[in-house]
């Protein structure tokens, strides 16, 4: 290890970076300073908070009241006695705002993803992933043992192939295919019209990545894969448009009572602590009153 270590090269070394908090909304650089040796204000863009929501008054006043009245964490997984009324209203409202039948919250979208490929692929599935998702469905797909296959990226002729292939070859094999509605560092997206209509068309499991998109794409900002058949899981988190922290897994009742009975990443974990599942439903309530349909 720590030969490894010594072989990195210093630009390639990665490093802890943040901010300290100014007057209200403002986020100050710790090592910026102007030529009187005053901070010096900056806009932050590296950030996901989209939507600014994460220094909102009403959400930073709903969080605040749920920590007065539950304190700060859930103290146990949701299973013992870990679930809160604000994690039900969470999952509810979001449930309802996506038009999907059960909703499961989770601390962290990595948790959420791992849980989700898990959930719907096992030892004797293939999966066929986007060469570029994310790390946390990756390891998702090491933790089912499923067979793993890449296609080029947003490249639907290429996924089609394999899943033709992987058709031909073993029927009867579960197939999943894995992608984001919007891939963060090259800030592209797939049609994911046409990605769910092949993955119908070969008989395939889809499951969308919206954490990139909630709260900013879509109708009123609920994500590529609103309302679209053959989608079948969709992963969202709370820490980027939100403004809070946290994650969801929302789907059909039946795979959302299949996580509840058979995912350890849920089960194992200590809840969503609930200021912060009270700051989400209420930066969802922002983005409700001010939908925007993105083209």
């Amino acid at each position: 290890m720590g030969a490894a270590l010594e072989r990195l090269a210093p630009e390639r070394r990665r490093q802890l970076r943040g901010f300290r908090t100014g007057e209200g909304c403002r986020l100050i650089a710790a090592p910026a300073a102007s030529q009187e040796g005053q901070t010096m204000p900056l806009l932050d863009l590296a950030s996901n908070d989209y939507l600014g929501l994460s220094r909102h008054p009403g959400v930073i006043a709903a969080a605040r009241a749920e920590l007065e009245s539950s304190g700060l964490g859930a103290g146990a997984s949701r299973l013992v006695t870990g679930t809160r009324p604000v994690h039900l209203q969470l999952e509810a409202a979001l449930a309802a705002w996506l038009g999907r039948e059960r909703v499961l919250l989770f601390p962290s979208g990595f948790q959420a993803n791992v849980a989700a490929v898990s959930a719907l692929a096992d030892r004797q599935a293939l999966v066929c992933a986007d060469r570029l998702v994310h790390h946390s469905l990756l390891a998702g797909v090491r933790a089912s043992g499923a067979r793993l296959v890449r296609f080029a990226h947003n490249d639907l002729v290429d996924l089609e192939r394999q899943l033709a292939q992987a058709r031909a070859r073993q029927p009867q094999q579960r197939r999943l295919v894995l992608s984001e509605s919007l891939f963060s560092m090259e800030g592209t997206s797939p049609d994911v019209p046409a990605l769910a209509a092949l993955c119908r068309r070969h008989g395939a499991l889809l499951l969308l990545d919206e954490a990139h998109a909630l709260g900013v794409l879509g109708p009123g900002g609920r994500g590529l894969g609103h309302g679209l058949e053959g989608v079948h899981l969709v992963s969202g988190t709370f820490g980027k448009a939100f403004g809070s922290g946290g994650a969801f897994l929302a789907g059909e009742a039946l795979l959302g009572d299949w996580l509840l009975q058979a995912s350890g990443a849920f089960r194992y974990t200590t809840a969503l602590a609930p200021p912060l599942a009270a700051g989400a439903l209420a930066a969802l309530r922002q983005i409700e009153a001010q939908p925007r349909v993105a083209p």
